[in-house]
């Protein structure tokens, strides 16, 4: 069977607690070079939405993601909101992969912008495990606080279920640190996805 007559990989996840409403729908399979990739996000935060757009885009998935939720209350909602969009992206990935077998399921990525550099490595596993070296140095980046992006992908990983290792291995600015990061894992796991026709 060939890759164009396996079913798609998708899942939608709904996460509804007392301050949040998230909805996300992530489709494994998109091309990023035509007009079946549909990336839509909207958490309220633009440098987080810019994140989540650049790891769709370049993994080659379609997500459409929404959250509303308590961004004013105080911080501890704040990082609740946001580990809790990365828990449902996370685990619509887990629900859209299914059975772990016929893909690469290690993947490495190198990104680099202007002066930034990061590589990404992701074994799709179930066996969750995160370790990140991103060396942001300033509190925020937009409205988002950069302590909060190792979490963030920490909680995409355990919800994931993969191990993930991402490092920034040079830069200046925070903004094309963190971008680079996310745009390493994206190559990463669009080539740990790959399916190969196997059965292991």
């Amino acid at each position: 069977m060939s890759n164009a007559q396996l079913p798609l990989r998708t899942a939608s996840i709904t996460r509804k607690t007392n301050e949040t409403d998230i909805q996300v729908t992530l489709t494994l399979d998109s091309d990023p070079t035509s007009s079946s990739q549909n990336i839509q996000v909207s958490t309220g935060i633009g440098f987080l939405d810019h994140m989540y757009h650049a790891l769709a885009k370049h993994g080659g998935m379609s997500l459409q993601m929404t959250c509303k939720g308590d961004l004013w209350i105080d911080d501890h909602h704040t990082a609740d909101m946001f580990q809790g969009i990365a828990i449902a992206l996370g685990t619509a990935f887990k629900q859209a992969m299914g059975e772990i077998r016929g893909i690469r399921r290690y993947g490495t990525g190198f990104a680099p912008l202007d002066e930034a550099l990061s590589r990404a490595v992701v074994d799709i596993s179930s066996r969750p495990f995160c370790v990140t070296d991103l060396g942001l140095k300033r509190e925020k980046i937009g409205e988002l606080s950069t302590e909060m992006i190792p979490h963030i992908l920490h909680s995409f990983a355990i919800a994931a279920g993969i191990t993930m290792h991402v490092d920034v291995l040079r830069g200046e600015n925070d903004h094309h640190r963190a971008e680079s990061a996310f745009k390493a894992l994206a190559l990463a796991i669009r080539q740990a996805i790959e399916r190969t026709g196997g059965t292991e």
